[in-house]
């Protein structure tokens, strides 16, 4: 469903698949720019005190192992290293908002955040949100979900003796042992007869599994606990230990990584709260809204939503337990991932990678309404309290709530 973040892997394929020639290249590079304002494209910075690193972060080699980027506060540095965001464009270089492997550096214990990506989509693709938490002071953990629904992923598997003598096979290999070798796994469609909510509410549980085991891999380098990454990186891990305070832990996620997020807070009661952007319900079981006891805010999109998906956040409604809900005027389904910075404004209008509103505005609302919720729930002692307004919508971009009628028979 393309509506739901199949348009990001769509869109993933369809430029791999059209810059593999040459004669379309220049076209390509016109294309991602849009108009005459290119110069501006690209992932924004993170604003908080801090600078940001990243790294990549494999333990177990399987596919039931944990994978995800790590984004943290990090030491300055001269020249940093800046990675390359994963899909490149003729005549265009985007690059990731943080330092490769730079060291770890904070004054105080950072509050964690598990991110949860949509469908379609995978661990690098929320960049700007990510970078703009681990600048405020956050360790992020980006999980990348191998349940089938990202665009592509990948695991390690042990070489065949064939694989073993042909010296070539390990040449763009990313593991750090010669004995291992990418495994892809890629999307998958329904298939036909296949009933979707069975499909999406297994991924979901899978989903959600994978953000806890994400940390708890956090929680064993925290506790000095030595891991081994079995990607090749040059970050030290034993840096972390003591770094984390684990009573400071949110779930994040956008679209299929909302309800991800939400299924997390009832399998683990250590997220202490939940930040769903423009949440996609509907593979949630229904008995799972009474189970959940943390708060919970909605960010939503003014163009995505429908009665249906609202109404079912609207069944997390309670007396007791903060929901909250908010709409961004002039937003589309992908004005949350990094798409919205890299194409120019006719392009990405056309391809519903853009809103009517401003990229970066729409982002900073975000961000900050994100990091006021955090502060409030995680009992944080930060200046994120000067966007609480944010959290009930009293901004000319925002909308109180939800821009969709819903009927109460509905709900």
């Amino acid at each position: 469903m393309f509506s739901h973040g199949g348009l990001v892997q769509l869109l993933a394929k369809r430029i791999y698949e059209w810059a593999r020639t040459d004669h379309r290249r220049y076209t390509l590079g016109l294309f991602a720019m849009g108009n005459t304002c290119s110069n501006h494209l690209g992932i924004p910075q993170g604003k908080g005190p801090n600078a940001v690193g990243c790294t990549d972060f494999m333990m177990d080699h399987t596919a039931q192992g944990s994978f995800f980027r790590l984004y943290y506060p990090c030491q300055e540095t001269e020249k940093p290293d800046r990675p390359d965001w994963d899909f490149q464009l003729p005549l265009w270089s985007f690059k990731i908002p943080a330092s490769l492997d730079a060291p770890f550096k904070s004054n105080e214990k950072c509050p964690v955040v598990i991110f949860s990506h949509g469908l379609g989509a995978f661990r690098t693709l929320y960049s700007a949100i990510c970078a703009e938490l681990a600048s405020q002071g956050f360790i992020v953990a980006s999980v990348e979900h191998r349940d089938e629904s990202a665009s592509a992923t990948y695991y390690l598997r042990e070489k065949t003796e064939s694989e073993k003598a042909d010296k070539t096979v390990s040449i763009t290999s990313t593991s750090a042992q010669d004995t291992l070798i990418e495994e892809w796994m890629y999307y998958r469609n329904l298939q036909h007869g296949e009933r979707e909510f069975t499909l999406r509410n297994k991924q979901v549980k899978q989903r959600a599994d994978e953000c806890i085991l994400a940390l708890d891999k956090l929680t064993e380098i925290n506790s000095g606990i030595p891991v081994q990454n079995v990607l090749k990186s040059k970050f030290d891990w034993t840096t972390l230990e003591n770094s984390m305070d684990l009573c400071r832990i949110a779930a994040v996620g956008h679209s299929f990584g909302g309800a991800t997020a939400i299924e997390a807070l009832c399998k683990d009661v250590k997220f202490k709260c939940g930040v769903a952007l423009d949440a996609w319900m509907f593979p949630l079981d229904d008995e799972l809204f009474p189970r959940v006891k943390q708060p919970i805010f909605f960010i939503n999109s003014e163009k995505f939503q429908w009665a249906g998906n609202i109404s079912r956040m609207k069944k997390l409604d309670s007396a007791v337990i903060q929901r909250k809900m908010i709409t961004i005027r002039g937003t589309v389904h992908q004005s949350f991932p990094d798409f919205t910075f890299l194409t120019g404004n006719w392009i990405g209008k056309l391809m519903k990678l853009k809103g009517e509103i401003d990229s970066q505005i729409a982002m900073d609302l975000c961000n900050q309404a994100t990091l006021a919720f955090l502060q409030r729930h995680l009992g944080l002692h930060k200046n994120f309290d000067q966007w609480d307004a944010l959290i009930d919508g009293q901004d000319p971009n925002l909308i109180q709530g939800t821009n969709v009628t819903v009927l109460q028979s509905a709900i």
